[in-house]
């Protein structure tokens, strides 16, 4: 594949003067809607995806009211992308967003001292391709367009797109101004620092000693229910929490439960990292479950549409993904592909699994839809999922793309872009020029790369990639040296 890829104006491409956030109201009957995406969670992280190593009873039963997901793929295998795409319904490629913000120059080059001359980044020819640090302002959102036609909306947790520095106060890349009438605790950090309170963001801090994050949080979110259920518009409440990202981080009261060994003054040691992570995991279930009760114990559940997922796979060194191969940050499965779950009474089967492959760009049309809000297709690159999650319908499309034109904060991936169309997935490597293909039915784990051996198919896959690429106008990696010093954060070594 080039690296210089020829600029096309595509008939099809996403045009602004048609996607216009709506102006009328829509049916009376309209769902609340409560979107919860948790941070770093793998797909085999949850007891409904198979795992029997943790304890999720409220995702359990989430999972027997929902159709559950097997074949959602987070847009991006890192956490701003997802964001951006789930927010917008528009690709990372086209929003320019592709990687986890601020992307640095510590990703791309090792720092000098002992250990350097092994570590994967050092020397390496390829630098990023150019990523924006905010989502643009050009780019409605799809509280925007909910709150145009008469929702409340509502934001708690991580945002994640405001820019680089994660110090920031300024209002105009938070939540509240991309359509939110609340937020909380959304902002431009990337994590908590740490999830024992008092909690110290800018424009977050709570908590007395000890608190824990994703319970106050959780009591944030029932808060905000509480503060519109009784207006005669609907809801739309994102709860995106900190939780399961690092710092790994569970209560004591958890702790206990998982490991017997204690320190010499007679409290829990603070157990390994994956016993931390499954903790960590419960704590996550428990927080959720806090806020699904509220929904239930309100009488809201019956017209209330839930999305449940994760914005990539998990952190490497805190569970594995097994069958899937890798986590975070990489675009083998068990990097892009998370639990996803959705539950409305009447509209989405109960305890159905469906493996229709499906993305973050998804989510956004699939609102609209819910509330009745007519939308032109061509505003976004993902599908409407009610008439999949209902049994009565399939999508239009045969393939789902990713484009990751970044190394990951631990620097170990390869730089790439991805095709699937059914069970065959094709993984174009920008960094070293290799090509991957694999048959997902028969190798869910991409152990066999049928490249050498079905060169044809592998070469149809890439036309499509390609064309993908350049209607998109996805951005690049680039020569390493070719890059302005001052484009990323920290320091460009010189070579």
């Amino acid at each position: 594949m080039s690296y210089m890829l020829r600029p096309l104006l595509v008939a099809g491409a996403i045009a602004a003067s048609s996607c216009a956030v709506p102006v009328a109201g829509a049916a009376a009957t309209r769902p609340n809607i409560v979107f919860v995406m948790i941070d770093d969670l793998g797909w085999m992280d949850i007891h409904p995806q198979g795992n029997e190593n943790v304890v999720t009873p409220n995702l359990d039963r989430l999972a027997q009211q929902s159709t559950r997901f097997t074949n959602y793929y987070a847009a991006a295998p890192v956490c701003s992308p997802t964001r951006a795409a789930c927010i917008t319904g528009l690709a990372p490629a086209r929003l320019q967003v592709t990687n986890h913000i601020p992307d640095r120059w510590s990703f791309y080059d090792a720092p000098r001292g002992q250990g350097a001359k092994d570590d994967p980044r050092r020397g390496r020819e390829w630098g990023p391709a150019k990523s924006l640090h905010v989502l643009g302002k050009q780019h409605t959102t799809i509280a925007q367009r909910l709150k145009a036609v008469g929702y409340n909306t509502g934001f708690v947790g991580k945002w994640h797109l405001a820019g680089a520095d994660w110090q920031t106060t300024d209002t105009s890349l938070f939540p509240e101004s991309f359509g939110f009438d609340v937020n909380v605790a959304g902002n431009a950090m990337g994590g908590p620092g740490t999830f024992y309170a008092p909690i110290k963001m800018p424009n977050y801090q709570k908590g007395k000693a000890g608190e824990y994050l994703p319970n106050l949080l959780a009591e944030e979110a029932v808060d905000y229910i509480d503060s519109v259920k009784d207006d005669s518009n609907p809801f739309f409440l994102c709860l995106w929490p900190y939780t399961v990202h690092y710092p790994i981080e569970a209560t004591p009261e958890l702790y206990k439960k998982y490991t017997d060994e204690r320190n010499v003054d007679g409290t829990v040691k603070e157990p390994d990292m994956p016993t931390r992570y499954r903790a960590m995991i419960e704590g996550m279930d428990q927080a959720v479950g806090r806020v699904l009760r509220a929904l239930d114990e309100r009488g809201l559940r019956e017209n209330t549409l839930v999305v449940f997922t994760s914005d990539n796979g998990q952190m490497p060194g805190a569970s594995v993904a097994d069958p899937l191969r890798a986590g975070k940050g990489y675009l083998y499965e068990g990097g892009i592909r998370v639990p996803m779950m959705m539950r409305w009474p009447g509209h989405c089967r109960a305890g159905a699994v469906d493996n229709t492959p499906t993305i973050s760009m998804d989510f956004a049309p699939t609102f609209l839809a819910a509330a009745g809000v007519a939308y032109e297709h061509s505003c976004f690159d993902g599908e409407n999922l009610l008439s999949v999650a209902s049994g009565n319908g399939s999508l239009q499309r045969d393939a789902v793309f990713l484009h990751y034109p970044h190394y990951c904060y631990h620097g170990k991936n390869d730089m790439g872009s991805i095709v699937r169309i059914g069970d065959l997935k094709y993984i174009h490597h920008w960094d070293n020029d290799d090509h991957e293909l694999y048959d997902l039915g028969a190798d869910l784990g991409e152990r066999d790369n049928l490249y050498a051996r079905r060169p044809g198919v592998a070469e149809q896959m890439r036309t499509r990639l390609e064309a993908w690429l350049v209607e998109t106008e996805a951005q690049l990696p680039r020569p390493y040296e070719s890059i302005p010093a001052s484009e990323l954060p920290g320091k460009k070594r010189v070579r």
